[in-house]
């Protein structure tokens, strides 16, 4: 495969476009080796939360107290460099629940539902930042990554372990309103701690319209070699996003979002036969809404495609619990694919933060019921929150989702069945 050339290739035209344009690199102030250190940002936090899922089709309810420390620092520039160094404990109080650590059932839970918090120690981040040109930054390392919207590259920052990735990252704003970020990474630590050798390849184009509108183009190359089953998904996903808010007047706004993406095999040497479904399938997210004052309400619509019912668009990489619901019945897209219509709303009253959504789920492809016939309807979703800042540093919020299932999918071991969860989660950040 030429993954890595290609990807390096073009990273490395990122990373020479200053030069290319003849920018002097900026003046930086002189630092102290211990002077930077002091003078860093803190990289602190504490998220103590407990979660509720009652969930139809199992025998218990899960009740799960989780506490997430995350402790790190990061120096000032020192010589153009500087260096991030974040630690990571989750702690579990009580076990009513199935952790899935390693993406495994925990031994003796597998009548509970999951909550994918499990105990954990390790490096969050360590990574080091050079600046030495100006208007660019490479990062080499473990690091936290969230572009745009994080529906294909994010952090999965709800989950107490986070998803980082491993590898090196160039960002340049050498161009007015135009910001470049390439990226090459080896492998990836997901929610469930497991570190997986996945390269992937990141191109990504942003364009400022508008201090509040965006026009972005992007390229993910995602290559799982080392699975050798046919589930290997290794795909290279190519799209463009429009985004924004247009001011109408001194209250009101216009909302917008239009969206497009193909994804296919990354080379001909996809394991996955035709009778497996090639990857071969698109994405597409289109809506609008309109915002006054503080408040705001929209309908959008998102389209994960299947090939024939036998391979659905994936984001194995995306911050997926934030999309098709909280209640994460759609982290993986079902073979016949997913049609998501919803309308979404939210606010301040006070100093509280409100939001609620409400969810339409079809299929793109007709499946097999549980009992006979075909169907096309997953179900509907209610989420709703609400959070309330004490003071910068402390926080407080209260999350409530319910899925109700519409035609059964498949099978009883396959239903994606009924399912209620509460989170309740207060943070404290340095």
């Amino acid at each position: 495969m030429n993954l890595r050339k290609t990807t390096f290739a073009a990273a490395l035209l990122v990373a020479t476009f200053p030069v290319l344009a003849d920018e002097a690199p900026a003046t930086l102030p002189e630092y102290s080796f211990m002077d930077s250190i002091k003078t860093g940002t803190p990289m602190t936090s504490f998220r103590l939360r407990y979660e509720h899922v009652d969930q139809d089709g199992l025998a218990e309810h899960a009740d799960a107290w989780t506490l997430r420390s995350l402790i790190g620092w990061q120096t000032a520039p020192f010589h153009n460099f500087s260096i991030g160094a974040q630690i990571i404990n989750v702690g579990k109080f009580g076990d009513d629940f199935n952790d899935k650590a390693r993406g495994a059932n925990q031994p003796g839970k597998s009548a509970y539902p999951v909550v994918a918090d499990p105990d954990f120690t390790g490096i969050n981040q360590l990574y080091v930042d050079w600046t030495g040109i100006r208007n660019t930054k490479v990062r080499l390392g473990r690091q936290s990554v969230k572009l745009d919207n994080v529906r294909f590259i994010g952090n999965v920052e709800f989950r107490q372990v986070m998803q980082v990735f491993d590898g090196i990252a160039i960002e340049n704003k050498s161009v007015q309103d135009l910001e470049l970020y390439g990226a090459y990474f080896t492998r990836v630590r997901n929610v469930n701690t497991d570190l997986k050798p996945d390269a992937t390849g990141i191109l990504h184009a942003l364009y400022r319209i508008s201090p509040t509108e965006n026009l972005i183009g992007y390229a993910y190359l995602y290559d799982q070699d080392h699975v050798v089953v046919a589930n290997d998904i290794s795909s290279k996903t190519f799209g463009m996003r429009l985004d924004g808010a247009r001011k109408l007047n001194d209250d009101w706004k216009l909302l917008y979002t239009a969206e497009y993406a193909k994804q296919d095999d990354l080379d001909d040497s996809s394991k996955r036969t035709d009778a497996q479904g090639k990857v071969d399938a698109h994405y597409y997210k289109i809506g609008g809404g309109a915002g006054y004052g503080n408040w705001w309400a929209r309908a959008d619509q998102e389209l994960l495609s299947s090939n024939d019912g036998k391979y659905a668009f994936q984001t194995p990489l995306g911050t997926n619990h934030l999309f098709q619901g909280w209640v994460d019945k759609f982290l993986i897209t079902p073979a016949e694919g997913i049609r998501d219509t919803f309308i979404s709303a939210g606010g301040k009253i006070g100093e509280v933060v409100v939001l609620t959504e409400y969810h339409w789920f079809d299929s793109e492809k007709d499946f097999a019921k549980v009992g006979g016939g075909r169907g096309d309807r997953y179900g509907t979703e209610w989420d709703a929150s609400a959070t309330y800042a004490y003071n910068k540093n402390l926080s407080g919020k209260v999350e409530y989702g319910t899925y109700r299932e519409d035609d059964q999918y498949v099978s009883a071991a396959k239903r994606i069945r009924d399912t209620d969860k509460l989170w309740l989660t207060m943070m404290y950040t340095f």
